[in-house]
């Protein structure tokens, strides 16, 4: 019994080690106010992009969340109001599963709206299936309609400036890869419905991210707009709500003991938004609120060059 009890006890204080070292996450210290300034955030109506959008209306912003479902997303704002005292907090409607929705919501948007000043591209899944337009969801979600939203917003951005641009990525950028002959010949990063192929897909969409960020920064040199991709830590969200059941039941205790909470997973996309001085780190990739270094795929010039191409034709710009 009294092994038992130790083994216990050591398991108890492993953990709580764990929690508060590698599990802890630390909060961005910015106390920018943002009276007058204009943000999007997509994917706002749930998780990380909900606790962003809180704090950035807490701050003084006004505050666009850019959503598909129009009923979760309302209900969103109607919490953000009430929790924040602003009601500059309202819904745009975006289905990043359709680059007609995404003109539609740029066209709406510069006709509405005089001002841009932080666009949060946070929006992300992991499923299945295809787009409106016929690429794999996960690739046409979490970087082609995205990619079309920030360079249709750019003018606005650069008019508004100085102002950002972040991107939320992952750490699973890690494990990804970009074939260039799937991408053209499948108009996807890989094949298979597998949660393991999807998974894949996932991580090469996220270094999607890394290298779109590293290209933009090239790009927007003698602007004064910058932009970072990031990791937000490993984060308690609905992001697999699509999943199987036996898949969620098998993560349920892993994300109970194991991820931290929203709140925590928003303060490095704050911080990518809001910290004085971050500037001339344009490009760069941040996690823990600091800027990380990355293998030599995440900022591989000729494959950064190259998705942009292949992205502005995709999305019918090129």
């Amino acid at each position: 019994m009294f092994t038992v009890l130790l083994i216990c006890g050591g398991l108890v204080g492993f953990y709580l080690l764990l929690c508060v070292t590698v599990l802890h996450l630390p909060k961005c210290k910015s106390m920018a106010k943002l009276h007058g300034k204009t943000v999007i955030v997509t994917g706002a109506n749930t998780g990380i992009g909900k606790a962003t959008a809180l704090d950035l209306a807490k701050r003084g912003a006004r505050v666009i969340l850019a959503c598909r479902d129009e009923s979760r997303a309302r209900a969103a704002v109607t919490d953000i109001q009430r929790e924040s005292g602003n009601k500059e907090v309202l819904y745009m409607h975006l289905d990043l599963a359709s680059l007609k929705s995404v003109r539609s919501f740029a066209e709406n948007f510069l006709k509405k709206e005089s001002r841009l000043d932080i666009l949060i591209n946070n929006a992300g899944l992991v499923i299945g299936g295809k787009t409106e337009d016929g690429f794999g969801r996960i690739f046409g979600v979490n970087h082609l309609c995205h990619f079309l939203l920030t360079i249709l917003l750019l003018e606005r951005l650069k008019e508004c400036g100085p102002s950002r641009v972040v991107t939320v990525s992952s750490m699973a950028h890690c494990w990804g890869k970009i074939d260039f002959d799937c991408i053209n010949t499948h108009k996807d990063l890989g094949l298979g419905n597998s949660a393991v192929a999807l998974l894949g897909m996932y991580s090469h969409s996220k270094l999607c991210n890394v290298l779109f960020m590293h290209e933009l920064a090239k790009r927007l040199k003698g602007t004064n707009v910058t932009c970072y991709s990031l990791h937000p830590g490993a984060i308690k969200t609905d992001i697999g709500r699509h999943s199987n059941l036996w898949w969620r039941l098998f993560m349920a205790p892993i994300l109970l003991l194991f991820f931290s909470d929203v709140e925590s997973g928003a303060q490095t996309s704050l911080y990518c938004a809001l910290q004085e001085g971050i500037e001339p780190l344009s490009g760069h990739y941040f996690s823990s609120c600091a800027v990380q270094n990355v293998s030599a795929k995440a900022r591989d010039d000729a494959v950064a060059k190259k998705l942009w191409e292949v992205s502005e034709r995709l999305v019918g710009l090129a």
